[in-house]
């Protein structure tokens, strides 16, 4: 490893050690949500099967009433993976918009006049039957049991470690929603953002810096649209020239493959298939596909951390997994009162 990485290694380090225990306190004891004044940061790991957050969350939830949700989970997911790798990255890209809006409460599965599924921003995403498929399932092995919340946190987990990526464990008992309003899914990041916008998405979630450096890492997986980024090909920002961020060589691809607006690209150039740290590679040869990919790279408060990443596998990997976990818990719905567990994760229950 060169000199040159270790400042930025060393940054990634301190950053890892003063977020990778939240939102833990207390490791030595059961685990609570806690302000950040208030962490004990710590690597010590605890028994997942005890775990609780603030007794809302459980990594045991399910351990007596639906023992066969993880593997019946996992099952699935493998299959329907091992049928179309790109559910992979739409599973995580569904988990995400149902996070970051209203929390993880499944919201973005409900299918009705006015839902966030309706929104323009939502018009893209998939994956809506491979969860249809599990919760059938769960239906029958353990009736009224398992949230659709729970299920999407999971398969997001599960399709990401069929890809190579990382194991983390998912604690459970989210309640599902009852209220899905498009209006609120347009909030979304889309890839045309800048910098300081995302950071203040992410930090209005109790999420870092780090937290959106290291999620944009599952652009390492997925592909989008070329009709969202052929504005940056050929007239960009009124030039008549391509975005001059981008690679020339990568530009001459990306005009090739992209002549119809309907047509697919990979968001990762040379390692679609595979969940790794490439994506982070790409970006310091100037072949982030989204802008937002490539602004990561060009702004002074998050490229020492894309030259970090991009230097190890091993950690990004590492905190890939912290960030789900993160992302997993935001506003999550717990109480009998704030939720319910759906019978069908298109709709609101009737009784």
């Amino acid at each position: 490893m060169s000199n040159s990485s270790l400042p930025s290694l060393l940054l990634l380090v301190l950053f890892i050690i003063s977020t990778s225990a939240q939102p833990y306190e207390n490791y030595d004891d059961k685990p609570t949500l806690s302000s950040r004044s208030e962490s004990v940061y710590s690597l010590k790991v605890p028994t997942l099967d005890e775990t609780t957050f603030d007794n809302l969350l459980s990594f045991g939830y399910y351990r007596k009433s639906c023992p066969k949700f993880e593997s019946i989970l996992h099952n699935k997911v493998k299959q329907w993976i091992q049928k179309d790798y790109t559910l992979a990255a739409s599973l995580l890209r569904l988990h995400f918009h149902d996070c970051s809006v209203r929390g993880c409460d499944g919201s973005i599965l409900l299918k009705h006049d006015g839902s966030e599924r309706t929104a323009q921003a939502s018009k893209t995403l998939r994956g809506f039957e491979v969860v249809d498929d599990i919760k059938a399932e769960l239906e029958k092995e353990c009736p009224k049991t398992v949230s659709c919340a729970d299920i999407l946190t999971a398969a997001a987990r599960d399709a990401t470690v069929q890809l190579g990526g990382p194991y983390w464990a998912v604690p459970y008992g989210r309640k599902d929603g009852k209220l899905s309003i498009a209006k609120e899914a347009e909030m979304v990041p889309m890839g045309h953002e800048n910098i300081t916008s995302l950071i203040e998405f992410y930090q209005s979630r109790g999420l870092t810096v780090l937290d959106l450096v290291v999620l944009s890492g599952a652009h390492t997986i997925g592909r989008t649209s070329c009709g969202s980024i052929q504005y940056r090909l050929y007239n960009y920002q009124g030039t008549g020239k391509p975005d001059p961020t981008l690679d020339p060589k990568y530009v001459n691809f990306l005009q090739r493959k992209c002549r119809w607006a309907s047509e697919y690209v990979d968001l990762d150039a040379t390692t679609p298939k595979t969940f790794d740290n490439v994506y982070y590679i790409n970006l310091k040869k100037k072949m982030g596909l989204l802008s937002t990919d490539q602004l990561l790279y060009s702004d002074q408060r998050t490229s020492p951390l894309v030259s970090a990443l991009a230097s190890s596998r091993t950690i990004f990997e590492h905190q890939f997994a912290v960030a789900m976990g993160k992302l997993g818990i935001v506003d999550v719905l717990t109480d009998q009162d704030e939720g319910e567990i759906r019978t069908n994760c298109n709709f609101v229950n009737a009784y």
